[in-house]
């Protein structure tokens, strides 16, 4: 069975192919105004006009969260945090933090930042920041406000947590007793210990060759 090439051509000749593209931007609305166009050629109909693709974006920024908690606490804390009634210090290893606790729903604020958000979502560094309190129930109770320094997260959260602790005790002094009997009371005081002279670390020695 054989076909002729002119036939096939003619055949071919007869089909036609339209496409029709829409005048108007596509537009997607997110969260920060940011614009994007594309510019594709060839010219996509007759009249030689390309056709363009624009995005806008809106996200919320960080910075704009930031500063409306940076406001928050300093409304909640007239003074500062020294000028507060219930307020401790805790720390860990180099990490230093002042904690301030008032009566409100659970909310936790690490330098003007989100609980959450400020340690990177770890469960576990998280438990550390809550367990004095649901300890005593009192995790929907109290706000908690935390200025932390030094170190690394980890070490920033437990501070905090010795902090939350000693802050409950002046709330009452009958929290001594559930509080010390969980071991949040103490202050941990294992620290690195030091490099020492022809070691290469702190007890790391370097490979012993008799001859």
């Amino acid at each position: 069975m054989s076909i002729s090439i002119s036939s096939l051509a003619s055949s071919l000749s007869s089909l036609s192919f339209s496409s029709q593209i829409s005048q108007k931007p596509n537009t997607l609305s997110f969260s920060r105004s940011k614009s994007l166009s594309l510019s594709l050629s060839p010219y996509s109909n007759s009249n030689k006009q390309p056709f363009t693709l624009r995005a806008t974006a809106t996200v919320a920024s960080p910075e704009t969260t930031t500063t409306d908690l940076k406001k928050l606490v300093k409304s909640r804390l007239p003074g500062g945090f020294a000028a507060q009634p219930i307020h401790g210090t805790g720390r860990r290893k180099c990490a230093i933090a002042r904690v301030v606790l008032q009566e409100g729903t659970g909310k936790v604020v690490i330098n003007y930042r989100d609980a959450k958000e400020y340690l990177q979502g770890n469960p576990l560094w998280l438990q550390y920041v809550k367990v004095p309190l649901v300890t005593l129930g009192y995790e929907s109770s109290y706000d908690v406000f935390v200025k932390a320094h030094g170190g690394g997260l980890s070490g920033q959260a437990q501070a905090i947590s010795l902090g939350v602790a000693r802050a409950l005790l002046k709330v009452s002094q009958n929290h001594r007793i559930p509080l010390k009997r969980e071991g949040l009371l103490t202050r941990d005081s294992r620290i690195v210990e030091r490099k020492k002279v022809g070691l290469k670390k702190a007890r790391k020695a370097p490979q012993f060759s008799k001859r």
